[in-house]
C-alpha cells in the first residue's frame, strides 16, 4: 500500500546547483517530489555534463519561466583544442585530432572575433526543432542535420589558464552571453578558427539573469530543506517594478488596461498591488499597459 499523498508545497522559485550526470528533466522530477506538486518547470536546459544554476519554478511561478529564460547567462568552461567531436563536447565521439600547436596570442585574437554580436550555427545536438522534431533526435537517428545561423550576443569571452596536455591544449574561459547562445558552439568555432578543432570538456553555469550560484543549493541540501524564493521576490529581482494603487490593481487583475508609465525600458514590467503581492507582468502598447501574464486568478 502506498503512503499518504504528498501535499503541495509553497509556490516560488527553487534555485538548484545541478550536479553532473543529471538531465534538467531529472532535476524537475526531484523537485516535483520535494514540493509535492507536478506543476514544476525549468528556465533553460543544462546538458547532463554541465553543472551549476538551474532555475526551477513551482506552482504559479512556472508562468514566469519563459521570461526568466530570456535573461543573459554566465558560464565558466574548459575548451579542449586539438580535438573535434560530433557533439561539440566531451560526450561525443572524436571526429579529428591534430597537434594543438597554437599560441596564446592567436587564441585571444580568435576569441575576440567570437565576442560581441555574432552569427552562430547552433550545435546539431540541440533542442532546436527542425520540421517539428528536436535536432538532437534527428542527429542521433543518423540524419544529416543542418541548422541555420542565428544572431546571438557574446558579452564576455575571457581567456584564463592554458593547460597543455600532450598534443591537446585545454583553455579555461569565462563567458557571458545572451539566451540562445551555445557555449559548445563557441568551443567548436574557436577550434575551427585556429585550424585545430575544439570541443567543450567542462561547463558550469554561474548565473541566469539576476540569480547566481550563491543562492543555489544542491538537490541533497534541498531534500533537507526545500528553500523556495517567493513569487513576489522573484519578480522584484528579475523585472522592472511598478507599484499599483488599489484601483489600478483591480483593473489589471480583471484583465483591463491602465496608462503606461515611462522609464521601465523594454520587456515586461512586474506590477504589484498595495499588499506587495504580484498582480501581473505588464506589456506596453500605444501608451497603455496590459497584463501579459496575470497572477490574481486561481491556479
Amino acid at each position: 500500500m502506498s503512503g499518504p499523498k504528498a501535499q503541495p508545497g509553497p509556490g516560488g522559485l527553487v534555485l538548484v546547483d545541478k550536479a553532473a550526470g543529471m538531465t534538467s528533466h531529472d532535476v524537475v522530477a526531484r523537485v516535483r517530489r520535494l514540493a509535492g506538486t507536478r506543476k514544476v518547470g525549468h528556465a533553460g536546459t543544462l546538458d547532463p555534463m554541465a553543472t551549476g544554476v538551474l532555475v526551477v519554478g513551482v506552482e504559479r511561478t512556472t508562468r514566469l519561466l519563459g521570461y526568466l529564460a530570456g535573461g543573459d547567462k554566465s558560464y565558466t568552461a574548459t575548451i579542449r583544442l586539438g580535438e573535434s567531436t560530433d557533439t561539440d563536447d566531451a560526450a561525443g565521439s572524436i571526429l579529428a585530432a591534430v597537434d594543438a600547436n597554437v599560441g596564446e596570442a592567436a587564441i585571444r585574437e580568435a576569441v575576440g572575433k567570437l565576442t560581441g554580436d555574432i552569427l552562430q550555427v547552433p550545435t546539431t545536438i540541440s533542442a532546436i526543432k527542425v520540421d517539428g522534431e528536436r535536432a538532437y533526435k534527428r542527429a542521433r537517428a543518423g540524419e544529416d542535420v543542418e541548422l541555420a545561423a542565428r544572431p546571438v550576443t557574446v558579452h564576455q569571452f575571457e581567456v584564463g589558464e592554458l593547460r597543455p596536455g600532450g598534443v591537446v591544449l585545454d583553455v579555461d574561459v569565462e563567458v557571458r552571453c545572451s539566451t540562445g547562445t551555445y557555449v559548445r558552439a563557441l568551443a567548436r568555432d574557436l577550434g575551427a578558427a585556429l585550424g585545430v578543432g575544439g570541443h567543450l570538456t567542462a561547463l558550469r553555469r554561474i548565473s541566469v539573469g539576476p540569480f547566481d550560484l550563491a543562492a543555489c543549493r544542491s538537490l541533497e541540501q534541498l531534500a533537507e530543506e526545500l528553500v523556495v524564493l517567493p513569487l513576489a521576490a522573484v519578480a522584484r529581482a528579475a523585472f522592472p517594478c511598478r507599484e499599483l494603487d488599489d484601483l489600478a490593481a483591480r483593473i489589471i487583475g480583471n484583465g483591463g488596461w491602465i496608462p503606461a508609465e515611462e522609464g521601465h525600458g523594454d520587456g515586461p514590467v512586474a506590477a504589484f498591488g498595495p499588499d506587495g503581492e504580484l498582480v501581473a507582468l505588464l506589456g506596453d502598447k500605444n501608451g497603455r499597459s496590459w497584463p501579459v501574464v496575470g497572477f490574481t486568478g486561481a491556479g
